[in-house]
């Protein structure tokens, strides 16, 4: 590891409250202090999908997304960082996070050839080769310029052993090999814990990732196939090793019961591509469940889609006109619809930050997964 290249003082974790195992806290950056718990919208290619940066601002975004793999397509790491890198490029001021583009390698190449040294990958755009290594994911991150970056990790189907293992251990060598490629002291890098649904392998990875020293850490390879008892057996398992003092973030999680469930079980981050992906197929978050507001009982329906929230969308239009946009083809009905969608998670975040300072986050669970699994 290169000298003092993981303690900028730039970066600094607060736990703040603890009630039972879920816990409260400020991770501050650069660009701003992030509250935790804490809700990250996906802004896969620069753009939090159908919403503007006026958008977030309003929703009190704290923290976005963007991501390592598409980014390095399309428009291409240099150019943004030519540009000025990814705050200037897409004009948002707050902390942004990038991955390192591992999920997406194996996910979106149908044919990819892993090797120790790295990856060999097809463009899902147009077929090109490309190659990305624990160096070169480094690199292009560098480029971007996010404030907090991810080691470069090999993510895997859950259920087989022999492969976690050796994917895990392929997963920790290639981390060191991050921590020496990253230069830039205005970065934070997370490392990633691997292992499957193999309580044996992720108390392994949880403990090596956390002997490296990371600024944060990451829970990665779950919410890909498990059931849910499988991931939270997990993450017991994982944040039971990892360190307190510094966040823990898992990755690609989102729906309103997984905040609940793991935020009690001590994740501080999360992000997910689901309140925009829900909103473009016509489906609204609410506290008691998803609403189809292509239903027919919604057409003449005056009321907002919750009584209770105080987003732009539900302040402002009803159930009839979200309903009247949908069937008349109108991009105003995803826009509107991720607004609430995302406000829904950010303001479930903190709900759940205020009953931990408050001691009651148990009762707040109870109360919040009665009254969603009753619906």
């Amino acid at each position: 590891m290169k000298d003092d290249q993981m303690n900028d003082n730039s970066f600094n974790f607060e736990l703040l409250s603890q009630d039972g195992d879920a816990r409260a806290g400020i991770f501050h950056t650069p660009h701003g202090d992030i509250p935790t718990p804490i809700f990250a919208p996906v802004g896969t290619q620069a753009t939090v999908k159908s919403l503007s940066q006026k958008h977030l601002i309003e929703l009190d975004v704290k923290l976005v997304l963007a991501n390592t793999y598409h980014l390095y397509l399309r428009p291409g790491d240099e150019l943004i960082a030519k540009l000025g890198g990814l705050h200037k490029f897409m004009n948002w001021g707050g902390p942004i996070l990038t991955d390192s583009g591992g999920f997406q390698v194996f996910s979106l190449s149908d044919i990819r050839d892993v090797d120790e040294d790295g990856v060999n990958f097809k463009s899902h755009i147009d077929g090109s080769s490309h190659r990305f290594t624990p160096e070169s994911a480094i690199e292009i991150q560098e480029r971007l310029g996010a404030d907090i970056i991810m080691a470069f990790d090999e993510c895997t189907q859950p259920y087989d052993h022999t492969y976690n293992l050796q994917a895990m251990h392929r997963t920790h060598r290639w981390a060191e090999r991050c921590l020496q490629a990253k230069s830039r002291k205005d970065q934070a890098l997370f490392g990633i814990v691997q292992g499957g649904i193999f309580p044996d392998l992720r108390a392994q990875s949880a403990a090596y990732i956390a002997s490296l020293d990371f600024t944060g850490n990451a829970i990665g390879g779950l919410s890909v196939g498990e059931t849910k008892q499988e991931m939270h057996a997990m993450i017991e398992v994982v944040n039971a090793i990892l360190p307190e003092g510094k966040p823990r973030y898992l990755m690609g999680v989102g729906t309103p019961q997984d905040l609940v469930e793991c935020v009690k079980r001590g994740v501080d981050v999360f992000d997910c591509v689901l309140p925009t992906r829900l909103a473009r197929h016509n489906a609204a978050m609410t506290e008691s469940g998803r609403m189809n507001m292509m239903n027919a009982q919604y057409a003449q329906d005056e009321r907002p889609i919750s009584y209770s929230c105080t987003c732009y969308t539900c302040q402002t239009h009803s159930r009839a006109y979200i309903r009247h946009l949908i069937k008349a083809g109108e991009l105003l009905s995803g826009t509107l619809l991720s607004i609430h969608n995302i406000h829904t998670l950010l303001n479930l975040a903190r709900q759940m930050r205020q009953a931990i300072f408050e001691g009651q986050f148990n009762e707040f669970t109870s109360f919040y997964l009665s009254n969603f699994n009753n619906q």
